[in-house]
């Protein structure tokens, strides 16, 4: 099995909104931030290509699906289609992906399973070949948002991945019919019902890489207390990380993040105060084997 990290579109926002309750003399110590109090965020995605015999796909980033007025409400840097480019580096199409393993379907995550947005055309589902893997509970709450988060979803998508006939719902515990044994789920509502880690398992359940998604979006999330505006329920995303974290500590488990621009895949340790801390980081994964 060899894994690639996927740049996909970036975006820009505005940097309180990503840090929640944390003042910003405490968080513009890890990340850069401009005059508009915005900061720089990837939409990266994991390439696993020979997993369970398959090419799978670990999200798909924001996409450039937007009209120009909405890729600029919402921070989007570039308006072609960056994932398409970034798997073709990789040697892949998007007709070659078996699997879509999509953690949640708000847009940041799941937009770029869109074609690029073309003045005048409806919008068009990619990845012709492929099952889409999404909880069973966040699908349910895509189809019927809170007012809160009715505009992260896309309803356009929800309709064309139901329409495809290619859609696995994982119900809380269970796993991926297309997947098996190669990819463990773990469920945390705190940043939105239902939403799904996927652990690419490692021999004898160690050693293996967990995609973060939004639990964990970069390293300065790492620190247990901080959160998102944008989380349902703070708290609770607390509780969920330090049970996570616990455990991919005790196992060996490499997080990958999809937010962060400057790492994709890090270690986790404790510090000399028992605080966890990412190490070992990786900027980019050019066809690593999962033990590297």
């Amino acid at each position: 099995m060899q894994l690639h990290s996927i740049t996909g579109n970036s975006q820009r926002l505005d940097g309180g909104a990503m840090f929640g309750n944390a003042p910003k003399a405490m968080w513009a110590q890890w990340v850069e931030v401009d005059d508009n109090n915005a900061i720089d965020l990837a939409c990266r995605a994991l390439l696993a290509r020979d997993l369970a015999g398959k090419t799978v796909l670990f999200e798909a980033g924001i996409g450039a699906f937007f009209e120009p007025k909405l890729r600029e409400r919402y921070g989007v840097q570039e308006s072609r289609h960056v994932l398409l480019d970034s798997l073709a580096a990789a040697g892949v199409s998007h007709e070659d992906v078996d699997v879509v393993v999509l953690s949640h379907l708000h847009f940041d995550h799941a937009g770029g399973l869109l074609a690029a947005w073309e003045e005048g055309q409806p919008a068009r589902l990619l990845f012709p070949n492929a099952r889409f893997v999404v909880g069973a509970r966040q699908w349910a709450r895509a189809r019927d948002p809170h007012p809160r988060d009715r505009a992260s979803y896309v309803p356009e998508l929800n309709a064309l991945l139901e329409a495809s006939g290619r859609l696995e719902l994982v119900e809380d515990g269970g796993s991926a019919p297309s997947l098996g044994d190669a990819v463990r789920f773990h469920v945390s509502d705190g940043h939105t019902p239902g939403l799904l880690l996927a652990e690419i398992v490692g021999p004898g359940g160690e050693g293996g890489v967990v995609f973060c998604a939004d639990l964990i979006p970069g390293r300065a999330w790492v620190h247990v207390p901080i959160t998102m505006g944008y989380d349902r329920a703070p708290e609770l995303v607390i509780d969920e990380k330090k049970a996570f974290l616990e455990d991919m500590l005790a196992r060996g488990v490499r997080l990958f993040f999809t937010h962060d621009p400057g790492c994709a895949m890090a270690g986790v340790a404790r510090d000399a105060k028992g605080r966890y801390v990412p190490v070992d980081e990786r900027a980019e994964l050019h066809g690593e084997p999962l033990a590297a």
